[in-house]
């Protein structure tokens, strides 16, 4: 401004602006006031909390031509964004016995946006001798929105394994929901103690129509198609088992 000096003004010095000791009751550089760093409830950034669910996707009984069954399809995990410890259990019961269960215990690491990668172990019971694997895979939401699983298993003496899922979820509304489901499974050897034979072991198809009361509670209605192949189917037939069967299911979806 013209004819202002900074010196001309009353009390006002600039050496004590460059340098020196601030007086006692200056502001911190920091704004901090002398408080520590602590997070503030409920807001904390997302990658640094730590999350877990229970899903219940499906606890059912069905019933086809020749038996009442009841199965539980389930999974649990817990972790942050990048790195969860994950659990998963398929369990069903035929004719007054546990029929299979196939439990699996993983790490999964998220490698993008709507993709991770699995390794753990599973463990067989049921239908036979109890049976270990290693397990590798990769799940995510593969384009148009289709929920996919697949996973390579590595068991005793070198034998190989394979399960693929894929399922879609079609919405008539908010609340009523539409999933058609295919899955399959693959052995490298046969293990006739269990009924597996060597190549595709066997699929299934299901459609479940499901009403979300609220997301945490849906029961559903559908039906399941299931079928052996090769070996498997020759197994089963030499044991008086159906090879393939079309059931009626009824259930619930639940989690939290």
């Amino acid at each position: 401004m013209p004819g202002m000096q900074m010196d001309s003004m009353p009390g006002m010095t600039m050496g004590p602006m460059q340098g020196g000791q601030p007086p006692a009751n200056a502001r911190a550089p920091d704004y901090s006031e002398g408080t520590q760093r602590s997070h503030l409830g409920g807001m904390e950034m997302a990658d640094d909390m730590l999350f877990g669910r229970i899903l219940v996707d499906r606890l059912e009984w069905s019933r086809d031509r020749h038996a009442t069954s009841a199965r539980t399809e389930s999974e649990a995990w817990y972790g942050g964004d990048i790195d969860k410890v994950w659990f998963k259990l398929d369990a069903e019961r035929r004719g007054g016995r546990l029929d299979s269960a196939r439990t699996e215990l993983l790490w999964n690491r998220n490698v993008a946006a709507f993709w991770s990668t699995q390794l753990g172990a599973r463990h067989d019971t049921g239908g036979g001798p109890a049976r270990d694997w290693l397990a590798a895979g990769i799940q995510g939401l593969a384009p148009y929105r289709f929920e996919t699983e697949a996973t390579a298993y590595v068991g005793r003496a070198g034998s190989l394994a394979a399960r693929f899922n894929v399922k879609y979820e079609l919405l008539f509304t908010p609340r009523l929901i539409l999933e058609p489901e295919l899955a399959a499974n693959m052995y490298s050897r046969a293990d006739r103690e269990r009924g597996l034979g060597a190549g595709l072991s066997d699929t299934s198809a299901a459609l479940t129509l499901r009403y979300e009361v609220t997301r945490q509670f849906a029961p559903y209605l559908g039906l399941e198609w299931t079928r052996r192949f090769h070996q498997t189917a020759d197994l089963a037939q030499s044991e008086g088992r159906q090879t393939s069967a079309t059931a009626l299911r009824f259930g619930v979806r639940l989690w939290y």
